[in-house]
């Protein structure tokens, strides 16, 4: 749905962005992060052509909006919405205004326009809010009026630029619940920009890691956080603070490397070696749709360690820090220093 291809935007001689490739397939979200000054926001105002690339190709639905003119663009730009930070809704008009608003700038039918709005402001659940102002509605419920304005005109793609930014944590789960809910129910492919993380985590089949202008790192979510050695895979899925290891105890630091890793696998591998496991630390989701997670677990320092190491393995967990076998073990019991 959204194929970018050598993208390049230069101000004089400052490159802001340099050769991005990036796809995004059809009724999928794809998620784009980096930090403050990596060129998220030009990134995103070059999707939908707020901004005209100085090289490259952006191709929504098989068109290359960076070859259009007029009223070509005009025309293509209707297939891709726009959520803002801020939603940016106009504060003299109503919620149910704010959406008519593109649809009345194209001159739709007004009995259509009313409509269509009452639809959106259904789906969005603000249909109870349709006569209010926005400084009469919470943050939350804002976005939520500018995701509607968003698909007005029925675009097969949306472009949520930082939209859940500074909502509290419940109010940006609804927003992300939200979209997750369009995508599947209408089809449409979304684009997120955002720094924040779990946002990826809990939305996004894809992620890019944008710095200094450049894709650094990009791939599925549910196989980027499988990567051991990926500075965006620790990014997406932090591992907690662990408690301290009981005497006598081995540490363990694991990562899901499997699609499907058994809820059972502590009590699975704790037979397996005729020895409790202890879980020091543990972050466990759901990303892309599959089961990932990161754990630091303790085990009986008289356990083999190759004999840990294979029960973990065969249940789908690699070892990403692995104790030296050779140390010395406290016995058991034994006071910790």
């Amino acid at each position: 749905m959204i194929e970018i291809s050598g993208l390049t935007k230069s101000y004089g001689s400052t490159v802001v962005l340099d050769g991005i490739d990036l796809t995004v397939g059809d009724a999928q979200i794809g998620a784009v992060v980096g930090p403050s000054g990596a060129g998220k926001s030009t990134l995103a105002r070059t999707v939908n052509l707020l901004e005209r690339p100085t090289s490259g190709s952006i191709v929504v639905n098989g068109q290359d909006l960076a070859s259009l003119r007029g009223a070509d663009l005009r025309a293509a730009r209707r297939e891709i919405g726009t959520v803002f930070q801020s939603a940016n809704l106009l504060r003299r008009l109503t919620a149910a205004e704010n959406v008519a608003l593109p649809l009345r700038h194209h001159g739709v039918p007004e009995h259509q326009v009313k409509r269509r709005v009452h639809a959106l402001l259904d789906r969005v659940g603000m249909l109870h809010r349709a006569r209010h102002y926005p400084s009469q509605l919470s943050g939350g419920q804002r976005q939520r009026v500018g995701i509607a304005r968003g698909l007005a005109l029925g675009p097969s793609v949306l472009l949520s630029d930082e939209a859940t930014s500074g909502l509290d944590p419940e109010t940006t789960l609804s927003i992300t619940t939200l979209l997750r809910e369009l995508r599947d129910d209408l089809g449409v492919t979304i684009l997120v920009i955002t720094h924040e993380m779990d946002v990826v985590r809990g939305l996004a089949d894809h992620v890019a890691r944008l710095d200094h202008g450049r894709i650094i790192e990009q791939g599925p979510v549910d196989q980027v956080v499988r990567r051991s050695d990926s500075e965006l895979s620790r990014a997406l899925l932090p591992l907690p603070p662990a408690v301290p290891a009981p005497a006598g105890h081995r540490t363990w630091t694991l990562r899901y490397d499997a699609a499907t890793v058994s809820p059972f696998w502590v009590a699975e591998v704790s037979r397996d070696l005729g020895s409790d496991l202890a879980v020091l630390s543990a972050l466990v989701e759901e990303a892309g749709r599959t089961g990932v997670g990161r754990v630091t677990v303790a085990v009986d320092g008289r356990v083999d360690a190759g004999s840990v190491e294979r029960a973990l393995v065969s249940r789908g967990l690699v070892p990403e820090q692995r104790p030296d076998a050779e140390a010395p073990v406290r016995a058991v019991g034994e006071a910790v220093a």
